[in-house]
Formats: structure tokens, C-alpha cells, sequence
């Protein structure tokens, strides 16, 4: 599902025109993103979770040059979804 499927399946759902529901959406996402470059995770009780996972230094190989990187320390976003979620998807 595309940002403008999304904004049309909210729209047709509330009725409310489909510019305004594009700017409650792509606001929703800046906010989300906003908190999370903040290093402030995000909960969203009945939903899950937008949080930073931290990835410890490690050691890579590049095959191609047969050479060993070092991957430096670093954070990524992540999604936990709640376990109602993660059983809707799963079908129970």
C-alpha cells in the first residue's frame, strides 16, 4: 500500500477531502520522524512502536576487493508492532 492509497482509503473512510488528509498524513510522518531523530521513541497504544535500535561496531568483508571494513557503531529507526497487531497479520 502507496502514501496515496493510504490517504485515500482515510479519506473515503472520513469524508474528508483528500488535501487535507494528505497534510494530517505527511505531518504524522514529519512528527514521527522528528521525535525519533530526537532519539525519543514513539507509542501508539493498539498499534506498536517507532524506535532507535542501536547497531554495535562490527567487522564486514568486502568480497569483491577481499578486504575487511570495520562497520562503525550506529543507530537505526525501527517499528515494533503491538501483539495484536503481530496476531492479525499472523491470522490467529
Amino acid at each position: 500500500m502507496t502514501k496515496a492509497e493510504i490517504v485515500n482509503s482515510i479519506s473515503k473512510a472520513t469524508g474528508i477531502e483528500k488535501a487535507a488528509t494528505l497534510a494530517v498524513v505527511e505531518e504524522f510522518m514529519n512528527t514521527v520522524k522528528g521525535s525519533l531523530a530526537k532519539g525519543e521513541p514513539v507509542y501508539l497504544r493498539g498499534f506498536g512502536s517507532f524506535i532507535i535500535k542501536h547497531r554495535a561496531q562490527k567487522a564486514a568483508r568486502n568480497i569483491t576487493a577481499k578486504t575487511t571494513v570495520v562497520v562503525p557503531a550506529h543507530d537505526i529507526p525501527a517499528f515494533k508492532p503491538c501483539a495484536d497487531f503481530e496476531d492479525l497479520v499472523a491470522g490467529k
